[in-house]
């Protein structure tokens, strides 16, 4: 079934709030062999210019990958989530993430396109502190693999 392309630029609003905890700063970033000091000793980060530690740029997927489920979720675009593969992930950033942000993010729908029986969704999620500063932006392309032939 084809994603319904009148999706295109529908925001979904902020469903509830992330608090970055120290702990799981630590935790992502040994998980993806990340030793930066800044991102496992609060002295260093602070040393470095941080207000407590910062988090490995990739953290922000764990907030986009939440608030990209209101787009999967929703019945009325179309998508077949057992269908879909990760594309490509790309982040941009107005400031670091640190340890005591509590974020929130708005999903918005940038691009759906077919390519070779396959349907494409391109996401960005923009990631604000609760009081409105911008933080980072994470922009994500889903593929919803196409009926297999059964010819």
């Amino acid at each position: 079934m084809a994603l319904n392309p009148d999706f295109i630029g529908r925001s979904y609003a902020p469903e509830g709030t992330y608090v970055v905890g120290r702990e799981k700063i630590r935790e992502f970033a040994t998980a993806i062999g990340d030793t930066n000091p800044a991102s496992h000793d609060v002295e260093a980060a602070r040393a470095l210019g941080y207000t407590d530690l910062a988090a490995p740029p990739t953290f922000s997927v764990i907030l986009s990958l939440k608030a990209s489920g209101a787009v999967v979720r929703d019945p009325e675009l179309g998508l077949d989530y057992s269908r879909v593969v990760h594309g490509e992930q790309r982040f941009e950033f107005t400031r670091p993430i640190v340890a005591g942000d509590e974020l929130v993010v708005t999903t918005t729908i940038e691009a759906i396109r077919t390519m070779a029986g396959n349907d494409m969704i391109t996401t960005r999620g923009d990631i604000a502190t609760v009081g409105g500063e911008p933080v980072a932006t994470t922009r994500a392309l889903l593929v919803s693999r196409g009926p297999e032939d059964d010819s």
